[in-house]
């Protein structure tokens, strides 16, 4: 269960960041602040990397 959701929080972020990072320096896809896209895409994405990382999925018992 927490790898899934890792896995969501991972992808997520990397979408963010992409479109937040190509918002600053261009085009802007979204009606969003690419700033807030690109702060929000980094914490994401290093909060689902870290989860896994570090967090390990034991069966309960």
């Amino acid at each position: 269960m927490i790898r899934i959701l890792a896995l969501i929080l991972t992808i997520g972020g990397m979408i963010a960041l992409i479109l937040g990072v190509l918002g600053i320096f261009g085009n802007n896809f979204t009606s969003l602040s690419p700033w807030a896209l690109t702060i929000l895409g980094g914490v994401f994405f290093i909060a689902g990397v870290s989860m896994l990382k570090y967090r390990k999925d034991e069966p309960t018992n």
